[in-house]
């Protein structure tokens, strides 16, 4: 491996590892009740790096908000498409639900597996999901996403 490429990988794991240790708090408030849910729809693929996108939708006070996820991952292999549900938390704009969120994960998914995943963003906005995946994907490290708005 040259430098540069060396390089490269090194800056990208100290990110996710970044991502991941500042989502070690990213637990459901449990005297909140969630004020918001959403709906997203992700493709993912990866051999060591991951890439996800897709979209999703934030239903808050009565209104439907759509937006764009991206997403990195290091450690996974495979292809999947994900389909996830979930509450949200500490949200008090809409705008808040933009930002990068982080978790830390492993596990498999082997047509139709189902998983649950708490992330949070900088503004302190969770998102507790629940997804259900179809394809054959592995992954064992760190997770980030990232959520604009349309």
């Amino acid at each position: 491996m040259g430098r540069l490429p060396r390089f490269s990988f090194l800056l990208l794991m100290a990110i996710f590892l970044l991502l991941a240790t500042s989502t070690l708090d990213a637990k459901k408030p449990k005297s909140l009740p969630p004020v918001g849910e959403v709906s997203i729809e992700l493709k993912g693929v990866g051999a060591i790096v991951g890439v996800s996108w897709g979209h999703g939708v934030l239903w808050f006070k009565g209104k439907k908000y759509p937006f764009r996820v991206e997403g990195l991952s290091v450690g996974d292999i495979g292809f999947a498409q994900i389909s996830a549900r979930g509450k949200v938390y500490n949200l008090k704009t809409p705008l808040d639900i933009t930002g990068t969120y982080g978790a830390l994960g492993a596990g498999v998914a082997l047509a139709g597996g189902v998983a649950g995943l708490a992330m949070q963003n900088e503004r302190g906005v969770v998102i507790d999901l629940s997804a259900t995946q179809a394809g054959i994907k592995l992954n064992l490290g760190p997770q980030g996403l990232t959520i604009t708005m349309r």
